[in-house]
């Protein structure tokens, strides 16, 4: 026997067997040569890390004339200090389509004097939110831009006629087909990553719908068979694998009537879920006052805001649950909430949209299972009084999360008890048919009964 610390010798091979072996030898040298001298095999690179920091944003819309207003950004800077507010959307390409501020490095800006000069010094008041750890997202208003339609009329909607197609302000619309057009929103996007914004967030990127657009023609060299929700989507997803390896996150705003409507989606080309597909972000604009009567059951959505955002983002929620595929990633979505009163609505179908109505609807969010918003107001007049305190909101984040936390450990008990079987005797009663056919009726119905092991006495 071999000792266990000794070193083994092998036994002496016969001759044919040291043939064998060198032949052997011979061919894993050969083969080893033969690879060394082969072509390398190409493997896919792996995919790049995401080193970008998010948010969990918290925010505000500020239009840009206030933005031009010293003492009115101050008064912003003071109040974002003191409150849960962390974040700020400003105008850089707006509703006209001009540019808000001296942009630098877009050649067509430029050409066709696209730049409105409305703001100053943006790129000095991005560095002053920053100094405030304030999260700033750039305004991009995408498919509705009269100025660059008319600059460039090759990009813009026509109808049948051969006129340009215009909205009922006399807004004319940029043609989605037009994939030139798509390089011009990018670059405008990456200038305003350049002064110092951390997302991009497009507005409007979606088909016109109002009235005689059923009149606009597309050419078929342009659409190449593509329907409206497969060229937006093509977009957004050009937008954001672009934008992203800028460093910058990649949102847009929908209409909140798309979620669970085909009807709604496929008329302005907006799927809910293609583009959280796409997207860091998708933000819902769900104001109470944009649903009609009957949507989630209310007669008037206005005046129970806390009732309408929580029947929104429960659509929101269904939806993309339904849609997601494990291993991928899907945007994280952040509503639009209403801080403005709707009294275009008329008597009785409004109510005023104080603090307590717009603290209602941050309420929806969180019950619903989401963490981030934006508040809109046009006029930028906000009630601050809705807000929360840097501490007590969070203290109110710990809470939300322990209440998280014990709803998911309920639901996992839940989920582990309904999928119990029955005891093996009733199983095994069930599958030969020995029961009773009232006990089996009441068994599948209300789960395990005792079973009488001889015939029950006839009272």
């Amino acid at each position: 026997m071999l000792s266990a610390c000794e070193r083994y010798e092998p036994v002496a091979l016969s001759s044919t067997e040291e043939l064998a072996t060198e032949t052997a030898a011979e061919a894993v040298v050969e083969s080893s040569e033969a690879i060394e001298e082969s072509e390398p095999v190409e493997t896919a690179p792996p995919e790049p890390e995401d080193t970008r920091e998010r948010t969990v944003a918290k925010g505000i819309y500020l239009a840009y004339a206030p933005v031009n207003n010293e003492s009115f950004m101050d008064e912003i800077i003071s109040v974002m200090d003191e409150t849960e507010l962390n974040a700020v959307v400003i105008d850089v390409k707006d509703d006209y389509g001009r540019i808000t501020y001296d942009m630098q490095g877009v050649p067509l800006v430029d050409e066709i004097g696209a730049s409105s000069g409305a703001i100053e010094d943006l790129p000095g008041i991005i560095a002053e939110l920053k100094a405030h750890d304030i999260y700033c997202i750039a305004r991009v208003v995408a498919l509705k831009d009269p100025f660059i339609a008319e600059a460039k009329p090759e990009w813009a909607l026509y109808k049948g006629d051969g006129s340009i197609f215009r909205d009922n302000a006399g807004d004319a619309w940029v043609n989605p087909y037009k994939t030139e057009y798509w390089d011009y929103l990018l670059d405008v996007s990456r200038a305003a990553g350049e002064i110092g914004f951390d997302e991009i967030q497009f507005d409007y990127i979606r088909f016109c719908t109002e009235r005689g657009v059923g009149d606009v023609v597309y050419d078929e060299a342009d659409t190449l068979g593509r329907d409206k929700i497969s060229i937006i989507t093509e977009l957004v997803n050009y937008l954001s694998e672009n934008l992203r390896e800028e460093g910058l996150f990649v949102s847009a705003d929908v209409f909140g009537t798309i979620i669970g409507s085909s009807i709604d989606a496929n008329s302005v080309g907006q799927s809910y879920t293609q583009m959280a597909d796409a997207l860091d972000y998708i933000c819902p604009m769900i104001y109470p006052s944009h649903y009609a009567s009957g949507n989630f059951g209310l007669e008037h959505p206005d005046l129970q805001p806390y009732e309408c955002i929580l029947g929104a983002l429960g659509l929101s929620e269904r939806e993309l649950s339904n849609s997601y595929i494990e291993g991928t990633a899907q945007a994280i979505v952040r509503p639009w909430l209403q801080a403005f009163t709707a009294s275009y609505l008329g008597s009785g179908n409004y109510m005023e949209y104080g603090a307590d109505a717009i603290r209602a609807q941050i309420q929806a969010v969180y019950d619903a299972g989401y963490d981030e918003w934006i508040l809109w107001d046009a006029a930028v007049s906000y009630d601050y009084g809705a807000l929360l305190s840097e501490a007590d909101a969070e203290a109110e984040a710990e809470r939300i999360a322990e209440s998280r936390a014990a709803a998911e450990a309920l639901a996992a008990i839940e989920a582990e008890s309904e999928a119990e079987t029955f005891p093996e005797e009733l199983q095994n009663a069930l599958n030969g048919d020995e029961l009773y056919e009232s006990d089996a009726a009441v068994l599948s119905q209300d789960g395990p009964i005792i079973t009488y092991e001889e015939e029950p006495s006839q009272n």
